[in-house]
Order: C-alpha cells, then sequence, then structure tokens
C-alpha cells in the first residue's frame, strides 16, 4: 500500500522540490496540497507534473478532509504548529520541515503526539551534510567545553536563529551548558553583541544576500580551533532525499523525535 501524504507548502522552494520527486516514486502517493495562492487548482497543473493530480487547498484545515497518513509541514512558523496540531487530532503521522519553532511550541507539540500516539518527526535541515554537521557536532561537545553557533541565511528569512540552528543548540545543550571565559553579565560594552544564549550556548544570525542557508559551529581550546560547517547552495534538491526518507519512516514513531537521525542509521 502506498504512503499517502498532504503536502503543506507544496508549491514553495523547498515543498515543489518535494512534489516532484513524489510523483516518480512508487510507494508514496500526494493526495492533498496545501497552497494559498493555488488553491482550487490541481498541483500538476501548477508545477507543471502532470502525475501530480491532487487538488490544492487553502489551507490545512480543508486539506486535512482528505484522509492521509502524513502530513508534511513546509509552511511558515505562524502557521505551522496549528497545522500540525490538526493533524495530529485527525490521526497523521507529521513531517516537519518548516523552521521557526519555539521550543515552547515543540514541547506542546510533543504531548499531543504522544496522546495522539502519532510520530511527529522534526527536521531542521533535511541534507546529509547538514545531519553529518549535528552528529560531528555532538561527538565534539564531549571533548570540548568551549563552542558558539553561527547561522546564515538569505536576507529575506525572517525568523532567527534557523530551525537548524535550533536543532543543532537543542542537541548541544543536552549534552552540556558551553562555558564562556568572560559571563555575559561582566561583558563591558554591548552584551547583545555576545548573540543569544539559547540551550546553554551562544547563537548568532547573520542575514545577508548570497547566502542560502550556512551553519557553522567552532569550539575553541588553548592553541587549537575545530570549525564544523555546512553550507547548502541554491537548489532544493540536497532536501529531497531526507524528506523523502522521513515520509517513508515517520509512521515507525511515537511522539516528538527532533533529526533525521533518528531515523538513520549512523552510529
Amino acid at each position: 500500500m502506498p504512503i499517502h501524504v498532504c503536502l503543506a507548502g507544496a508549491t514553495g522552494w523547498a515543498g515543489s522540490a518535494l512534489a516532484r520527486a513524489i510523483a516518480t516514486t512508487d510507494d508514496i502517493v500526494l493526495t492533498a496540497a496545501v497552497a494559498r495562492r493555488a488553491a482550487g487548482q490541481r498541483l500538476g497543473a501548477v508545477l507543471g507534473e502532470p502525475r501530480l493530480d491532487c487538488l490544492v487547498y487553502a489551507t490545512a484545515a480543508e486539506a486535512l478532509a482528505q484522509p492521509c497518513d502524513v502530513f508534511f509541514e513546509y509552511t511558515k512558523p505562524d502557521m505551522a504548529k496549528a497545522n500540525v496540531l490538526a493533524a495530529l487530532d485527525r490521526g497523521c503521522h507529521v513531517v516537519i520541515g518548516t523552521s521557526g519553532l519555539s521550543d515552547d511550541d515543540y514541547a506542546e507539540i510533543a504531548t499531543a503526539a504522544q496522546a495522539a500516539g502519532r510520530g511527529v518527526l522534526a527536521v531542521g535541515n533535511f541534507a546529509l551534510t547538514a545531519v553529518l554537521l549535528q552528529k560531528f557536532a555532538e561527538v565534539a561537545a564531549r571533548y570540548i567545553a568551549q563552542w558558539e553557533i553561527i547561522d546564515y541565511a538569505r536576507d529575506t528569512k525572517p525568523d532567527a536563529p534557523s530551525g537548524t540552528a535550533r536543532e543543532l543548540a537543542a542537541r548541544l545543550g543536552r549534552i552540556r551548558a558551553a562555558e564562556l571565559t568572560v559571563p555575559l553579565e561582566a561583558t563591558k560594552g554591548v552584551p547583545a553583541t555576545r548573540g543569544a544564549r539559547l540551550n546553554g550556548m551562544q547563537v548568532h544570525s547573520v542575514r545577508l544576500p548570497g547566502y542560502t542557508i550556512a551553519l557553522e559551529v567552532v569550539f575553541g581550546m588553548p592553541d587549537q580551533r575545530l570549525t564544523i560547517r555546512h553550507d547548502a547552495g541554491a537548489s532544493a534538491e540536497p532536501y529531497v532525499a531526507g524528506a523523502l526518507l522521513a515520509i517513508r519512516r515517520v509512521s515507525g514513531l511515537v511522539g516528538l523525535h527532533r533529526g533525521l537521525d533518528s531515523v538513520l542509521e549512523l552510529e
């Protein structure tokens, strides 16, 4: 039996690439799509892919009237939580690709997922190089006590830090808090220039033209430094394979899981 998917954000930069990839699979079928501006049209007509025959709806609530196994959230932070909770209420498993959700948002989603007995897989970045950055950084944090995260994105990205940076901070924070030689309260000048304290470490967000997505974590020890960095190009293709994998694996989960490595074997 194919996996029936409702894709929210189906005409966006990443969502449209995922939709086109789903059209080429034998085991995943799009049963509904969400894209306000294209509502009422067939997704295939909007994307120029005739194999995508599902209808586009203006809201997730409308799209979820069509039965599906997995709801894929690829919209905006101000809509994402409500969409995810609605999908869980309908009995769907959920994959979250939208960035900008807070730790409080995820706590609420975790409670709802557990109550529904459904899996939610929240992935800040579906690219394999980003997944490996997270794993390598976790190893480094066990041996090096001081580090800071730098999050880069295009100038039009409204949320900061990115979902990728939030996910990394959450993971490293479970290992330990990053030490500061000079406490923030002892900073001379403008303490805010030291970045935001998130999950026990400093996080800096840069928003400039010329970037798509990049993430850097810098570890420091006396007379030595380790930098681990992920850079993404302008194409959405690096995220497609990971997104398809998430769709195929999320039904084996219960509750909230963060990071694509939740369904990968990287040990």
